[in-house]
């Protein structure tokens, strides 16, 4: 199946508790979402890695040269790693900062999510996300589940967006679960986190590049949950 989403969007839905519209992980989720901006521009050969000059940022990112992109966020991004060679750890914090209201706005767009204005306490104006059109996500879930519980292989797009979420370490706390949490389906998230996609067709760079992000979106989520805790 196709995925006309980007890996972005499609972390976001999962992330967001459909109940309250609230993503797990809201305090680091610029990292999580400037991470699945890189993995998305690797899958398009738009960057690569230059692993032989990591410093504390992790490996530096480089963008390759290339026709414009079509979508303007992948455009944006693409644009921003080529401003100059940066470690990895900078440009998550690069790319992900205000990126949340810019992937609400196109869910909200494509007819998958909508805001809704309510009143909390009945006094305060408030607005929350409420799903428009599911069934987007319920195919997603249904592919995780194949992967993380039935040990399917996974496409890279999938593959991709469950090693993101697993960097996260919102896995356990999404909610409705993607799947039955186990150390089985833990291991298995781990390994896609890792870059182990079992895809043959993905290049090898790509792999390298989601496990070089994921790697450090887990680093730089572990310092800041550490210093604000």
């Amino acid at each position: 199946m196709e995925n006309d989403l980007l890996i972005v969007e499609d972390l976001m839905l999962l992330l967001l508790d459909d109940d309250h519209g609230i993503p797990a992980g809201a305090g680091t989720l610029y990292y999580t979402l400037g991470g699945a901006m890189l993995v998305d521009l690797a899958l398009r050969g738009r960057i690569e890695i230059d692993e032989g000059h990591a410093g504390l940022n992790g490996p530096k990112v480089l963008a390759v040269d290339g026709d414009p992109l079509a979508d303007p966020l992948l455009r944006d991004a693409h644009e921003k790693v080529a401003e100059k060679p940066r470690g990895v750890q900078t440009l998550l914090i690069t790319l992900g900062s205000g990126l949340d209201t810019q992937v609400v706005d196109r869910l909200v767009e494509r007819g998958l999510l909508r805001r809704e204005k309510k009143k909390l306490l009945r006094l305060f104006p408030t607005t929350s996300l409420e799903v428009e059109d599911g069934r987007h996500e319920a195919e997603l879930r249904r592919r995780a589940r194949a992967v993380l519980e039935d040990g399917a292989p996974p496409d890279p797009h999938t593959a991709a967006v469950l090693g993101l979420v697993s960097a996260s370490g919102t896995l356990p706390s999404i909610r409705p679960a993607l799947a039955t949490w186990s150390s089985t389906t833990y291991q298995r998230a781990k390994e896609l986190e890792q870059g182990h996609w079992g895809a043959e067709a993905v290049n090898a760079a790509v792999m390298r590049t989601a496990a070089a992000v994921a790697a450090a979106s887990a680093v730089a989520i572990t310092t800041v949950t550490t210093t604000t805790t």
